[in-house]
């Protein structure tokens, strides 16, 4: 098992907030699903996310398909924290079983929910912001718990639009409706008046 369980590769990739880091796991975590998970008591019933809130100062995890970004509350290094987090998840996929229980999705809201909030988020607080700049978001899909925007107007094609989507949009989206798994830019750049990326 010891074996197994060292041959399981994870790669950790630091975020620009230094309170997160994703990890890609070379094992299948949880097949076409995506979870947010921000508390121990959503975790029950899942092992491996019961296992990973049990290390302090793991406050959130949000699981799609092979990855885990993981969000810490403690000021411990990714470096030594993330021995932790891999010991953790090679120790649950080596005992082989249930990671994430099958109906772990019931317990986040419905795409409807989601699409309602968002849309809300957009209409009240971040198209009256960008317009000053003449650009503007508008919510093109929900599958499951993952969003896809599209910019437009002086947002699509501009160079700033990947800092405007990931620290502006995707921000206010995950502190609004925090099960968002993944905010994904579905924007055609190569489009538009004055495209950036060609």
């Amino acid at each position: 098992m010891a074996d197994d369980a060292e041959r399981i590769k994870i790669t950790g990739e630091p975020s620009v907030d230094p309170m997160v880091c994703k990890f890609t796991v070379d094992h299948p975590i949880f097949p076409g699903g995506s979870f947010n998970c921000r508390s121990k008591e959503t975790a029950e019933g899942s092992p491996l996310l019961e296992a990973l809130f049990a290390i302090d100062g793991i406050s959130q995890v949000m699981v799609a398909d092979n990855s885990l970004t993981i969000v810490k509350t403690n000021p411990i290094p990714w470096v030594e924290l993330g021995q932790q987090i891999g010991a953790v998840i090679r120790e649950k996929i080596a005992a082989g079983g249930t990671l994430i229980a099958a109906d772990v999705e019931k317990k986040q809201p419905s795409e409807e929910k989601i699409r309602q909030a968002v849309e809300e988020l957009f209409e009240r607080n971040i198209n009256p912001a960008i317009a000053s700049h003449g650009g503007r978001v508008e919510l093109a899909e929900v599958e499951g718990t993952k969003v896809f925007v599209r910019l437009g107007g002086g947002c699509q094609g501009c160079a700033s639009a990947h800092i405007t989507l990931k620290h502006g949009i995707e921000r206010a989206i995950r502190e609004a409706v925090p099960e968002v798994t993944e905010v994904i830019d579905a924007t055609d750049h190569t489009a538009g008046t004055s495209p950036f990326y060609r």
